[in-house]
């Protein structure tokens, strides 16, 4: 009889961090992050193969240190927080280094493939046995919707529609 035990695992908002960069006039890079969002895994054993990753995070937590930009972001002209409080991602594949899942962003889902680091598993001086990963991949913003568009008098574009995703992620086993 194969073991159908399941191991959950919660993400450790302390130690773990979702950032996003996209370039600015095309001669900067912006970064940007999440402070408030939520992730869990089911997974069947230690090495997270065929794991079910679910993610989300808040909209109005949105940071890149420029409150005006903040709120821009925020509104309907990007993410439309209001609306949309929340991006989600959920896998729907995993081998060890590509993870393939649904994004959803505003309110359009599409299949994002990223790729991932698996950092190891360590139990912490509490005793509580941590796994980390790094995930990193691309979108492009007006697939989801977030069509704003502006160019400088010199024609740069202002925001660039790649947006690279960072996703430092560390798991608690519950």
């Amino acid at each position: 009889m194969e073991n159908t035990e399941k191991t959950n695992w919660k993400v450790d908002p302390a130690h773990s961090e979702i950032e996003f960069k996209v370039k600015h006039m095309m001669i900067s890079t912006v970064s940007g992050s999440f402070s408030e969002f939520d992730g869990e895994i089911e997974a069947e054993d230690d090495t997270f193969k065929n794991a079910k990753f679910k993610f989300s995070a808040k909209i109005d937590s949105i940071s890149t240190k420029n409150k005006d930009r903040d709120t821009h972001l925020k509104s309907d002209d990007f993410f439309n927080a209001e609306k949309h409080p929340r991006l989600t991602f959920e896998s729907k594949s995993y081998d060890g280094e590509k993870m393939v899942g649904e994004m959803t962003i505003r309110d359009v889902t599409k299949e994002v493939t990223l790729d991932v680091d698996f950092n190891g598993i360590a139990e912490d001086q509490y005793g509580q046995t941590k796994a980390g990963f790094e995930a990193t991949g691309s979108i492009n913003r007006k697939d989801f919707g977030l069509n704003w568009s502006a160019v400088t008098e010199a024609g740069n574009v202002v925001v660039s529609d790649k947006v690279r995703l960072i996703a430092n992620l560390q798991f608690i086993k519950q």
